[in-house]
């Protein structure tokens, strides 16, 4: 083959291709380049998407924070309630077996006395919807 018939080969194999051997490299390797560029890009967003989620998300770390703050507040009304309920049940104890126990409460909640005593009630300290008391401003001296 001689060098003319050799690109007229060539011419026709370009032609059936519709593109030459140069244009054809560089539109695959802008199309790598662009789908790498564009995989990274999703990969990213991605990324963000779930750290988000795991963050503000319903099964997140602001959701499991605020989890252990109730669980927490839930432990501490636990540990009182059960305080209170032993305290209840001691005084129950001391109210079904200890008359003296009997006489007091009696005495504390229905005001009760014995023959001859008197009951002095004081008022509170402060009542609750009464003002405070005004006190003396002195103004200072020009």
């Amino acid at each position: 083959m001689s060098g003319k018939e050799h690109g007229e080969a060539t011419s026709r194999r370009q032609g059936i291709c519709g593109l030459n051997d140069n244009r054809a490299m560089n539109d695959w390797k802008f199309n790598t380049t662009t789908f790498y560029r564009n995989g990274i890009l999703v990969l990213l967003l991605v990324s963000i998407a779930l750290i988000v989620h795991n963050i503000f998300g319903p099964n997140g770390y602001l959701a499991a924070r605020h989890q252990q703050k109730e669980l927490q507040t839930l432990q501490q009304k636990i540990l009182q309630l059960q305080q209170e309920n032993a305290q209840l049940d001691k005084e129950n104890r001391a109210l079904k077996s200890d008359p003296a126990a009997i006489e007091r409460k009696a005495r504390e909640q229905m005001h009760l006395v014995k023959p001859g005593e008197k009951i002095y009630t004081l008022p509170d300290k402060a009542p609750a919807n009464a003002p405070p008391p005004a006190a003396e401003q002195i103004s200072p001296g020009p």
